[in-house]
């Protein structure tokens, strides 16, 4: 687990609900506190949808954040600044098992819960926190230091500037 300190939030923030930068991640939760609390289950009714929309949207467990940035970005846009929000990104079980394959070829991918980014806001102060869940019990945190790594390169790809805390 790694947290990064976004220092310009403002590019941060345009990227995350008008930009594209999160779009390939699936949403956990999400957390948005203006004159309300706004909370969101990023699991899906799967009976809300027909098997025809299932299958051709390929939807999943978990919600995009692409079909969930607008409703979020609606509750925050405005003259005020929220009071805080915090969004727990995760990576798609086929990205999951890519990135495990790569990184690790001798573990299951089915091994790994999940490969998690948390986006906080509170204070005025802007961060991204990495974290993994694995389904079985080890010692190594190899896989760990990768996807630290691996956020780190994609915020840096993407012009993200950060200061690592400690």
């Amino acid at each position: 687990m790694v947290a990064l300190k976004i220092e310009e939030q403002k590019n941060f923030t345009a990227g995350l609900f008008i930009g594209e930068l999160f779009d390939a991640f699936l949403v956990r939760e999400a957390e948005i506190t203006t004159f309300n609390r706004f909370t969101i289950d990023g699991r899906v009714r799967h009976g809300y949808y027909s098997d025809e929309e299932l299958e051709e949207n390929r939807i999943e467990e978990f919600s995009a954040w692409k079909t969930v940035k607008p409703f979020c970005f609606s509750l925050i846009r405005g003259k005020r600044l929220p009071e805080s929000f915090r969004i727990v990104f995760l990576l798609s079980p086929e990205a999951r098992d890519r990135f495990v394959k790569s990184r690790m070829p001798d573990l299951l991918p089915d091994s790994v819960g999940g490969l998690y980014l948390n986006v906080q806001y509170d204070n005025q102060e802007m961060t991204v926190v990495t974290g993994i869940s694995m389904n079985v019990f080890t010692l190594d945190k190899t896989l760990e230091r990768e996807w630290d790594e691996s956020v780190r390169q994609f915020l840096k790809k993407h012009g993200v500037i950060y200061e690592e805390r400690g």
